[in-house]
């Protein structure tokens, strides 16, 4: 449904997107995961036309987005970052006005127009003007918009902001339910945002893709095979400078102490079997081992290393330049 082919965007000297490349299939919901500045949002904007990328292609439907912008964007319904409102306009003013704007009249816009405000729970605001509206329904109204004209693709730039924890659980089940029948793309720095609502992800950081597919799968790939966690009985302090002291072991992070027992998850370079010096070491010291083994990997755990990881090769890149 949507495909992004080597796409790059420059302002100036800055690089937003390096080289980027993705599909996504009908009916599926990706999640575009990333910290601010990683180039999420531009990489919306360019699907939708409204920007054009410094090289690169994109289609939608199998519709070259620079070739003919115009029916791309029949094709989908945008929800950008800062939600696109009239301020001087009643809900039902604005949301009549989009529906116009998108080609729809008669029963159809009725219809279609009594369907986005039960969905967005927008009943209470419908006769309100759009500048007394609190964050959430303004986010809610936006939400409305692109959704009015009943589109096959969704692209959702961080669409729950503002609201209220009740808010966000409706929101995140309705884009589940309309993905039974559209494409949904949707952007977020919330990580249990993507854990809720779809299992396949996309991690964007300094303008590249860094990872994607499904959460068990990136989340097994964070672990890697260098990693371990342990349980030590012996002092904070000996255990930290003992377990560093190792050559194999690249980080220590005590995750709790208690009654004596010191656990720590440790991370190594690739191909070393930490749990094999870890265990020579506290047999050398006379440390009874309660517990070895390897970690399980939130998606915050994952989404922390692949980040670690891009800015340590980032940081390579920039000192060669």
């Amino acid at each position: 449904m949507i495909q992004v082919k080597d796409v790059t965007k420059v302002y100036g000297p800055t690089m937003a997107l390096d080289h980027v490349s993705f599909e996504v299939g009908k009916r599926q919901i990706l999640g575009f995961l990333g910290p601010n500045g990683a180039g999420k949002s531009t990489a919306m904007k360019i699907i939708t036309s409204y920007i054009a990328p410094t090289e690169g292609s994109v289609t939608v439907g199998g519709i070259d987005v620079a070739k003919d912008p115009i029916s791309v964007r029949r094709l989908i319904g945008y929800l950008p970052e800062t939600t696109p409102l009239y301020e001087g306009m009643q809900v039902d003013q604005y949301l009549r006005f989009c529906a116009k704007a998108r080609g729809l009249a008669g029963a159809r816009l009725n219809s279609r127009l009594d369907w986005v405000v039960q969905q967005c729970g927008l009943e209470e605001m419908f006769k309100k003007d759009i500048n007394q509206l609190s964050k959430g329904f303004k986010q809610r109204t936006g939400l409305a918009q692109a959704l009015i004209h009943d589109p096959e693709i969704l692209i959702l730039d961080e669409p729950t902001t503002g609201l209220d924890p009740l808010q966000i659980i409706q929101i995140r089940k309705l884009i589940q339910e309309l993905a039974h029948e559209k494409t949904v793309i949707f952007s977020t720095h919330i990580l249990q945002e993507v854990s809720s609502t779809t299992d396949r992800v996309i991690i964007i950081n300094n303008g590249r893709i860094i990872a994607d597919g499904y959460l068990n799968d990136l989340q097994s790939d964070a672990r890697g095979g260098a990693q371990l966690r342990v349980a030590l009985t012996a002092g904070r302090d000996e255990v930290e400078r003992g377990l560093i002291s190792l050559d194999s072991v690249a980080q220590v992070n005590v995750v709790s102490e208690a009654e004596g027992v010191v656990t720590a998850r440790l991370r190594g370079t690739d191909g070393v079997n930490l749990r094999r010096e870890v265990g020579q070491l506290a047999a050398a010291r006379s440390w009874p081992v309660m517990e070895m083994g390897v970690p399980e990997v939130s998606l915050e755990d994952a989404f922390i290393e692949y980040i670690r990881r891009s800015n340590e090769q980032h940081g390579k890149e920039a000192r060669h330049v």
